[in-house]
């Protein structure tokens, strides 16, 4: 089965404001591309899935092959899904339209709706320094996550996530449901995904 790959860009693109109202897609993916995320499991099935049966998914519904996967979450990934519903807490005008936790990688699309001078929250509800940008997001859920996991393996200093991401600027509506759509339909594609490892 095809998941047509959106073309992800990294390094950001110069001179523009990662901080400013939009969407973007994200691609976060584990230190050496190790399967500690999750696990994919699937089976054929006579009856159309539709968004209904894709947990950690919101919006329209879309119509989707006549196949099951499901995404069960591993201990690590039980930690990154935690990270993940929690941005907007720590960052107000911040919101998560869409994600999914695969076995090596995150793929977000994250809204930026927030004014210019608004700021973030240390979690707490005080004000924190820290303005708002893509940057300034990923670096957050990348540090608590690895901070978690190193917790609770006790240890310190191990690499849980690559050190960059990969990023895509949503241009317009159909570039929106497109992205959407790819993430929705990632389970579904894994084993042909351009990240997957054996």
């Amino acid at each position: 089965m095809q998941n047509e790959q959106p073309k992800r860009k990294s390094p950001r693109l110069r001179g523009y404001d990662y901080g400013s109202t939009g969407i973007y897609f994200i691609t976060i993916c584990v230190h050496n591309k190790k399967r500690i995320l999750s696990k994919i499991v699937g089976e054929r099935s006579p009856i159309p899935y539709t968004e209904s049966h894709y947990p950690n998914t919101v919006g329209e519904g879309f119509p989707l092959p006549y196949q099951f996967a499901e995404v069960n979450l591993l201990y690590c990934g039980k930690i990154a899904d935690k990270w993940i519903n929690r941005i907007p807490e720590h960052f107000k005008g911040v919101s998560v339209d869409c994600y999914v936790i695969m076995p090596n990688h995150i793929h977000l699309l994250l809204r930026i709706t927030k004014d210019q001078n608004q700021k973030g929250t240390d979690g707490r509800g005080n004000p924190s320094p820290t303005e708002i940008s893509v940057n300034s997001v990923v670096g957050w859920i990348k540090y608590q996550i690895t901070r978690e996991i190193n917790n609770k393996l006790n240890k310190t200093g191990e690499k849980v996530l690559q050190r960059s991401y990969y990023d895509h600027i949503i241009r317009d509506r159909d570039d929106y449901y497109r992205i959407y759509k790819y993430i929705k339909k990632n389970p579904l594609c894994w084993q042909t995904d351009i990240l997957y490892t054996e």
